[in-house]
């Protein structure tokens, strides 16, 4: 028998609340399968954390996830941690430390999902953004000058590397291959005349090795536009680290909301554990009152059971999510209903195990 081992952190906000369905699910599916385990090790890390201790994780928090199989993250962020440490102190650390490069997001309108577009057909609504995840605009290069002072400067650099641009092109253009289907490179060439020049030129190079796979290519602001107008054109896209996390928000509103947004933090090579999340945010306001929708972080665990080799659990936990959609008997009051956080993930659950046995 398998034993895969999770490290857990369900960090701030409704991260604990969302995090306890979605582990729910993943030990239903070991149960129901018998060939594997999951093995669960809970981690306190994150603001409250960070409000105790003077840092999001502690400082040899690296070397005691190192050898998990996975990571599955709730949320991070509170009232009284400014954003920037929230994220840069525990979620960023985790993916460069682990060279989490590839970020996986689905844009995919699920059956029974709300979509705002009108005239939307539901496989219209069917694509996978691959962001890059260790570098560009998120890298942390800088320097603020002359602080407090009438001449105060600061300089954010973006840092595109050869390797970097390289390796996440190729994870898009080969699952493109795999699935037949096309890949978009979204930049801002016009604009940034080196960085996006640069990224357009190694696109150019690496579409030459798939010649089998078709390509696009969209400035950002083109490609947001569409996204609203004509979602259908996109099936692979790939974009850099600060691009992909903002169409990957507005892909969820047109996909049913920010509850039903998962993301994969995936290192390829299995060097370092991979990372799972739902990327709809803490939503403090919420925390534990119950009304806070699982469905991301379920689809999240669907993701980890595909990385794992599972990929027909992975298929059927969202064919689980679908039928709970469908009927509308048993709702989050984001999707317009009155189900608690829990009876949303009992809900998933039975469907999980109807959808097994047959």
């Amino acid at each position: 028998m398998k034993d895969y081992k999770i490290a857990v952190i369900a960090g701030d906000g409704i991260g604990p609340d969302v995090l306890a369905e979605g582990v729910k699910i993943l030990k239903t599916v070991a149960k129901l399968d018998g060939g594997f385990s999951l093995e669960f090790t809970y981690f306190p890390w994150g603001c409250e954390y960070y409000l105790k201790e003077g840092r999001m994780m502690p400082e040899n928090g690296l070397e005691l996830l190192r050898h998990y199989d996975a990571i599955f993250l709730g949320a991070v962020g509170y009232p009284g941690v400014p954003d920037h440490i929230s994220l840069r102190d525990l979620l960023l650390v985790i993916r460069k430390g682990f060279d989490e490069y590839v970020n996986v997001r689905p844009v995919k309108l699920l059956k029974g999902a709300p979509c705002p577009l009108a005239g939307i057909k539901r496989e219209d609504i069917d694509m996978v953004v691959i962001r890059e995840n260790s570098e560009g605009e998120y890298a942390g290069e800088g320097s603020w000058l002359h602080k407090g002072t009438p001449e105060e400067t600061v300089r954010q650099t973006g840092v595109f590397t050869r390797k970097g641009c390289e390796r996440i092109m190729r994870y898009a253009f080969e699952l493109a291959k795999k699935e037949g289907r096309s890949v978009t490179s979204v930049s801002k060439g016009n604009a940034l005349n080196y960085s996006m020049v640069f990224w357009d030129q190694i696109f150019h190079e690496i579409s030459e090795e798939y010649p089998e796979v078709e390509t696009h290519e969209y400035l950002v602001d083109a490609a947001a536009c569409h996204f609203v107008r004509d979602p259908g054109r996109f099936q692979v896209v790939v974009t850099s680290n600060l691009f992909g996390d903002i169409l990957t928000d507005l892909g969820a509103a047109i996909a049913g909301g920010m509850g039903l947004a998962a993301g994969a933090n995936l290192n390829p090579e299995r060097t370092f554990p991979s990372m799972f999340e739902p990327i709809h945010g803490s939503a403090p306001d919420i925390a534990g009152t119950g009304k806070a929708n699982p469905m991301a972080t379920i689809w999240s665990a669907s993701q980890m059971l595909d990385f794992f080799g599972y990929e027909q659990y992975g298929k059927l936990l969202l064919e689980a999510i679908e039928d709970v959609l469908v009927e509308g008997a048993c709702l989050s009051p984001e999707l317009g209903g009155t189900a608690t956080t829990r009876e949303v993930g009992d809900a998933v659950k039975r469907k999980v195990e109807e959808l097994f046995q047959r």
